[in-house]
């Protein structure tokens, strides 16, 4: 079958990693029965994924009044039947309106239940709902409370916002002074400022030569009813620009179940995202994400592709089960795409892009 689906936000490296696993899925033909037609939608016409789905088109930004109507134009216009959010920015304006959109477009909106989304994205939601399951997370405490925590775990501590993402205002701070200068650049930024302990480098996990890398990234997909894990994979990381810039791909299950656990007790259907520090053996959390993270396409190539398990589950009631996959390293790095100034010039003024117009190309030259 030919689905159409809507990713949004295409020029953002979560929404390319969405589109990447579905253009997989759809050269991996015996694997799905699904085969993508994608739209990207993005508010910036130098957005890379709007010129390599199949349709690209602008649309207002997500803080915009016109932005949930204009979605249900583009869903009933093209007869979409699924919308995979592609930034943190969206996901809880798309969640919120869920019904409308449902009930007018027929489209269904992949994510979690606001409120799922509204403990998983913010930070000391988190930290409470893992301190109530009992779940090992990173300790935690609010600016009015900074010199107690510090008094009792020292420095350095990180700062950063609740309700952040990609590294966005993360602060390791060594002393006092940058604690609280932080703090007011947080909140003159109109963020809430958290304070976490810092977790450290662990020398006892660095035998598989990924030096200095203690942090580690799972993707889980829970089915629709939020009872069962249909896939989970874990991913050894290192950043560089808060992104992940080199990648183990292995089994790790001291990671992997207890990650699963945590998705299971937030009973929240769809994709988790679930990243934690290794301490002695224990895996401590940090952070949860209620969505499809960055390195969905390098889960889909090692066999666990997120957004087609979610499609497949969500919309055709498929029960679907992944048990293994892959052990690769992943070596991420810069690479251009090229569009003719012509077909750029036309999106300018009609506000969409058709296969037939892309001309977009990726030179073979690496």
């Amino acid at each position: 079958m030919i689905a159409n689906v809507l990713v949004t936000s295409a020029g953002g490296i979560v929404g390319q990693g969405i589109i990447k696993a579905l253009k997989l899925s759809n050269k991996s033909a015996a694997t799905s029965p699904v085969t993508y037609n994608i739209f990207g939608t993005d508010m910036n016409p130098l957005a890379t994924g709007l010129y390599r789905c199949n349709t690209g088109m602008l649309v207002p930004p997500a803080t915009s009044p016109d932005y949930i109507d204009f979605i249900i134009g583009v869903c009933k216009n093209n007869n979409i039947s699924a919308i995979f959010v592609g930034s943190d920015g969206e996901l809880l304006t798309l969640a919120a309106a869920r019904e409308k959109i449902e009930r007018e477009s027929g489209a269904k909106v992949l994510s979690g239940p606001s409120d799922i989304l509204s403990i998983a994205r913010d930070k000391w939601k988190t930290y409470e709902f893992c301190k109530a399951n009992n779940i090992p997370f990173a300790d935690s405490a609010l600016p009015p409370d900074s010199e107690q925590f510090v008094r009792e775990f020292g420095f350095p501590v990180v700062v950063k916002p609740r309700e952040g993402y990609g590294s966005v205002h993360f602060n390791i701070v060594h002393n006092r002074m940058q604690m609280e200068q932080v703090i007011s650049e947080i909140e003159a930024a109109g963020w809430r400022p958290i304070i976490q302990r810092y977790l450290g480098h662990d020398i006892k996990h660095n035998l598989d030569g990924i030096d200095g890398a203690n942090e580690f990234t799972t993707g889980i997909t829970v089915d629709k009813t939020g009872k069962r894990v249909m896939s989970s994979i874990s991913i050894k990381k290192i950043l560089k620009a808060g992104q992940t810039h080199k990648a183990l791909i292995d089994d790790f299950p001291g990671i992997r179940k207890p990650a699963e656990a945590v998705a299971l007790k937030l009973n929240a259907a769809g994709p988790i995202n679930v990243q934690a520090k290794l301490e002695g053996d224990t895996p401590v959390v940090f952070e949860i994400n209620p969505r499809l993270s960055a390195t969905c396409a390098m889960r889909a190539f090692a066999g666990v592709n997120e957004p087609d398990i979610i499609y497949r589950n969500f919309l055709r009631d498929e029960e679907i089960k992944v048990d293994s996959y892959q052990k690769l390293v992943c070596l991420r790095y810069l690479n251009e795409v090229y569009v003719p100034f012509s077909v750029y010039s036309r999106v300018l003024v009609d506000k969409e892009i058709s296969n037939s117009e892309r001309g977009s190309f990726i030179p073979d030259y690496f």
